[in-house]
């Protein structure tokens, strides 16, 4: 049965991208945007916003609907909306199921070992950003 997750995609005003080091399955160790599965009784913009707080500390404000990407393996089967947020509060800190939590440049992207499709994503993203999704 397809599960439903919820990503947040969140850029700071010098550019770089909140990123987070998965710490489970799937794709331990690589790095993608902070989210997780949607929870019984709650909207996708409250999924976004405890994923993002749980993963990295930070308190965030949701926008508008950035993707969704399908990932799907003989043992899971993914539908991922992922939504441009920016950071209104909290502190960060890599918590939760998070190895590691930090923004980065668009060069440090290359250096990083990112989850499947998440470049693309991610330059798709940069290039369609509203002027609203920057962190204050």
């Amino acid at each position: 049965m397809p599960v439903v997750g919820v990503g947040a995609i969140v850029f700071d005003a010098e550019g770089r991208v909140l990123l987070v080091e998965r710490g489970k399955p799937p794709g331990v160790g690589l790095w993608s945007v902070p989210g997780g599965k949607l929870e019984l009784r709650e909207t996708l913009a409250q999924a976004v916003a405890r994923e993002v707080r749980e993963e990295t500390g930070l308190i965030v404000e949701v926008g508008t609907l950035a993707c969704v990407i399908e990932r799907m393996a003989d043992d899971y089967h993914f539908v991922i909306l992922d939504y441009f947020a920016r950071v209104i509060g909290g502190k960060l800190a890599a918590a939760s199921d998070a190895r590691g939590a930090r923004f980065v440049d668009p060069d440090q992207l290359r250096t990083l070992p990112l989850t499947e499709g998440l470049a693309d994503v991610l330059a798709r993203a940069r290039a369609t950003q509203p002027a609203w999704s920057t962190s204050r």
